[in-house]
């Protein structure tokens, strides 16, 4: 195993950047919100953050607290939790960073996406940051199938709840955030597109 991949897993590419940016660099207390088996949690648990973790599926959970004892003793395995974004069991302000890495296109509706995002910026401190990727139809708004309630069928053959631009600009302004960075989309070969929001919890 390479010395890159022994510090950061396989993590995501566009968190990777925010970190190689020193983005996070003062955030202590990081919540990855459907944390899967912490592919993207390598790097903080080596470093001395108090990391946290939430998803819907026991062995992912088993499996992060797992990852965790080996990287981070310290950490207490208290902090990983079965539990859904939209419901999410930590108290309010809690944390410096929340990551909702590939989730937040699961939404059921628009209804659902939004109690997800309450629940999320609910447990985010003023001042703290949101990293997202998600499923978006920018660039493929052609070639994706409306399913209703916000959902599509995508080219590669999955069904996801899919934004684009002005849904993510009209939540941002909802929730009295600021974009730390440009709203960024991967087309992947016509088949799906991946976006990356990025935003900062107003003081």
């Amino acid at each position: 195993m390479s010395t890159l991949q022994q510090s950061f897993g396989n993590i995501d590419i566009y968190l990777f950047d925010q970190l190689l940016k020193g983005t996070y660099d003062n955030c202590r207390k990081v919540l990855d919100a459907g944390c899967g088996g912490g592919r993207n949690l390598v790097y903080l648990l080596q470093n001395g953050f108090e990391v946290y973790g939430i998803d819907p599926d026991a062995e992912a959970v088993k499996a992060v607290k797992a990852l965790s004892q080996k990287l981070s003793p310290g950490n207490s395995p208290d902090n990983f939790k079965i539990a859904l974004v939209e419901d999410l069991p930590f108290e309010d302000v809690y944390f410096d960073l929340v990551i909702c890495n590939t989730v937040l296109h699961f939404a059921d509706s628009q209804d659902h996406f939004d109690q997800m995002m309450r629940s999320i910026w609910r447990v985010l401190k003023p001042g703290g940051y949101f990293f997202a990727r998600l499923a978006s139809d920018i660039g493929i708004e052609t070639l994706v199938l409306p399913l209703g309630n916000g959902r599509h069928h995508l080219p590669d053959g999955s069904d996801r709840f899919l934004v684009n631009l002005q849904f993510l600009l009209d939540r941002t302004q909802a929730l009295g955030a600021q974009l730390h960075e440009p709203i960024k989309t991967t087309n992947v070969q016509n088949k799906r597109a991946m976006t990356t929001w990025c935003l900062r919890k107003g003081l």
